[in-house]
């Protein structure tokens, strides 16, 4: 079956088409000079639709809210082994840092769930006392 469109299905034609028709044409003859269809009405009421479709995307349930709460702690997780690993490393660190306040600062969806909530809050203050670390060891050189 084949949605040809706001008309709905249409059975599937075997072989090859003839061509597609989008009732737009570039030679228009004299025939078509008269008034305008009712086409340009019809693509309007499916402009109404789309923003409708759009509105209710923007509402965010609530296992959305807890699918950004957990990438946003793994995300903290990962910018905290990168710290590790570039502090192991003996590398400069302000990259890392900088990437580490960055996903800091990003806003932290509110979950109902409170074990999560406290698990990432711990991973917030670990995060934070990295940062606060790392200042203290700027302010010292």
């Amino acid at each position: 079956m084949k949605v040809t469109g706001p008309s709905g299905p249409a059975a599937a034609t075997s072989g090859r088409s003839a061509r597609p028709t989008s009732g737009f044409s570039l030679g228009q003859t004299a025939q078509a000079a008269g008034p305008a269809s009712a086409a340009p009405s019809a693509a309007a009421a499916g402009v109404g639709d789309v923003s409708a479709l759009m509105a209710l995307q923007g509402v965010e349930g609530p296992l959305e809210r807890r699918r950004r709460a957990i990438r946003r702690g793994g995300g903290l997780l990962d910018r905290l082994e990168e710290l590790k690993l570039a502090l192991l490393g003996g590398e400069p660190d302000a990259a890392a840092l900088d990437r580490l306040a960055r996903s800091l600062r990003e806003e932290r969806p509110q979950d109902e769930d409170a074990g999560l909530g406290a698990v990432l809050d711990q991973i917030d203050l670990r995060a934070s006392v990295e940062l606060a670390k790392a200042e203290m060891r700027r302010s010292g050189d």
